[in-house]
């Protein structure tokens, strides 16, 4: 066995027989989420029995199949650059864009302290990222959730940084969402003007509070498209608080299907979800905006739905 890793061995079951890859694994593994497979067979660390090395999560699985699962064991709490692959939307000698799939975390935390975007850009950048996010983070200037997926930029430089930093103070970075949610919004376009803080009850959590307790957080909102008993939306920031979008479309009684924190699947989704093994917020950020650091040039830039969430469209469309 190599050290720091353990080997998992899977046989996919015949009833699993066409399913997606990663789907498929989760079936056959359940200690590893689906989102945890996905990272570690885009990051070549899945084989079939002729030991060849699958990288698409969306292959179709054959029932008897047998893979080989590499695990990496927790490390030491310290960046190391990591092979992992990246979809690279945009790059330059100051920034990078990238597509995050959901299940990468952004950075070394307590719980993941590699595997992440950060080690990943290590390895891609060549250890060139900006430092003014220190240690635990070089180049992040700022954050999508794990299980959210969609774009998000990078500093290679201190100059992009700062620059970059400072647009996203002033509110003029574009970024838009686009979320599956329970029920159908009226009106179908509107605002949540609502300041945000960390939850009273859960520190992991955060809550709608009053103005005196916490930052203001605006979201723009309209549908998209009407599903059953759910919809397709655009989300809109005006501001960018954690959970932001997750918290404001709860707020007003339309959360995300299959969030785990601030979601409430009615009976009419679970069967879905769990068809589908959709177990993640539906939220991907699918639009980028912002005027490039050094260039003054407009960028902007847009990612199609991961396959997941365009599955789970494709169940609810009415």
């Amino acid at each position: 066995m190599v050290p720091g890793v353990s080997t998992l061995k899977a046989v996919i079951a015949h009833d699993a027989d066409g399913w997606r890859l990663d789907r498929a694994l989760a079936h056959a593994l359940p200690t590893l989420s689906r989102e945890r497979l996905k990272v570690l067979i885009a990051s070549g660390q899945v084989t079939r029995d002729d030991a060849a090395i699958v990288r698409d999560p969306a292959a179709k699985a054959l029932g008897g199949q047998n893979f080989s699962v590499v695990v990496p064991l927790p490390a030491p709490a310290h960046n190391v650059p990591q092979a992992i692959a990246l979809t690279i939307a945009y790059e330059d000698d100051h920034l990078i864009v990238v597509d995050k799939p959901a299940g990468l975390v952004v950075h070394p935390a307590a719980g993941n302290l590699d595997g992440t975007l950060v080690n990943a850009l290590l390895h891609h950048c060549a250890g060139n990222l900006s430092g003014i996010g220190g240690v635990a983070r070089p180049g992040i200037v700022h954050r999508i959730d794990k299980d959210t997926s969609g774009l998000i930029v990078a500093a290679k430089t201190d100059r992009a940084h700062e620059g970059l930093a400072k647009q996203f103070a002033a509110h003029s970075i574009e970024r838009r969402y686009k979320a599956i949610v329970s029920g159908l919004p009226n009106p179908a376009a509107g605002s949540v003007d609502a300041p945000l803080a960390r939850s009273a009850h859960d520190r992991k959590k955060m809550a709608v509070v009053h103005a005196d307790r916490g930052k203001r957080a605006v979201t723009h909102y309209r549908l998209i498209q009407p599903l059953k008993q759910a919809a397709m939306v655009e989300c809109r920031l005006e501001t960018g608080r954690t959970h932001q979008v997750r918290v404001h479309m709860a707020s007003i009684g339309h959360p995300l299907l299959g969030d785990p924190a601030y979601g409430r699947t009615g009976a009419s989704h679970r069967p879905v979800l769990k068809q589908l093994g959709f177990a993640r917020q539906a939220l991907h950020a699918a639009r980028l905006g912002f005027v490039h650091p050094v260039s003054s040039e407009t960028l902007t830039f847009d990612s199609e739905l991961p396959d997941d969430m365009q599955e789970l469209f494709r169940a609810l469309i009415v």
